[in-house]
């Protein structure tokens, strides 16, 4: 089992972008993996529940529902 780190930068400016490493850490528990989450910069803002309730990424989940996923399974989110 790896331990896999994904970091985000994008904010609320770019959806998709700012949706891929929750995306990402999702597939990476599925597949026994253990990841964690960097976010750095304007990607610090989508801790915030209001905005992470406005993000509705393409192709993927709201970053709400990945969120709380993450959360569920004790992914560490260092901001």
């Amino acid at each position: 089992m790896a331990s896999i780190l994904y970091v985000g930068t994008a904010g609320s400016d770019d959806p998709t972008r700012a949706g891929l490493p929750f995306n990402f850490a999702i597939g990476a528990i599925e597949a026994g993996h253990q990841p964690q989450i960097f976010l750095a910069g304007e990607a610090a803002y989508l801790m915030k529940d209001d905005v992470a309730a406005a993000i509705m990424p393409v192709a993927m989940p709201p970053l709400k529902e990945m969120l709380q996923a993450v959360v569920a399974q004790w992914v560490p989110i260092f901001v």
